[in-house]
């Protein structure tokens, strides 16, 4: 009688155990969780789009180059026009060392951004600006390849209607395309200067 309770209770602490390793993580699982991930931002890609000159461009146009991407629009009224200025100031601050950085601006208003409308707007920012557009679907494979957001919204104050919600990112690609790194419209000229003079 007494072996046959010790049997059972044997074969109850075995099955107690079985359950415990199948529902209960081991230690393997537990160290795999505590690792950090690491990797390539799956940020940026290739685009065509027509600049403000009115010539077709693509991504490997700017090959060999770092570039400052900005996504905004001409009729913006302070975010983008902040954030082209930072831009602007920060590769003034490089000197001759910004040679090897191309600014774009990629707009997300293409209905009114035309490369006429681009060409007047760019030049008060920076000569060496460049102003991007495209068709709808143009502009919205960029966006996707950038993982920028933009919604079209109603505004009554604006001439036509609408404005835009959108991403304010600068976005800084390597001389491969790469995603590299990125700041805020708000970040200081000095340290998008500082983190460019790190990168070239």
């Amino acid at each position: 009688m007494n072996f046959r309770l010790a049997a059972v209770a044997l074969a109850a602490a075995l099955l107690g155990g079985m359950v415990a390793l199948a529902v209960l993580p081991g230690p393997r699982e537990q160290v795999s969780r505590a690792l950090p991930s690491a990797g390539q931002a799956l940020v940026g890609g290739p685009f065509t789009l027509v600049d403000h000159t009115g010539k077709t461009v693509t991504d490997k146009d700017f090959r060999g180059r770092f570039m400052l991407i900005y996504f905004g629009f001409t009729n913006c009224p302070d975010v983008c026009p902040s954030g082209l200025q930072v831009m602007s100031a920060a590769l003034d601050k490089l000197g001759a060392k910004a040679d090897q950085v191309t600014p774009i601006l990629i707009t997300v208003d293409p209905e009114r951004d035309t490369p006429e409308q681009l060409a007047s707007y760019v030049s008060s920012f920076h000569p060496r600006l460049v102003g991007l557009t495209g068709s709808p679907e143009q502009i919205t494979a960029a966006l996707k390849a950038y993982r920028v957001y933009a919604k079209k919204v109603e505004d009554p104050k604006s001439s036509a209607g609408y404005t835009y919600d959108h991403t304010s990112l600068i976005f800084l690609m390597g001389r491969n395309g790469d995603y590299v790194a990125h700041f805020t419209h708000a970040t200081s000229v000095e340290r998008i200067a500082e983190r460019l003079a790190q990168a070239l």
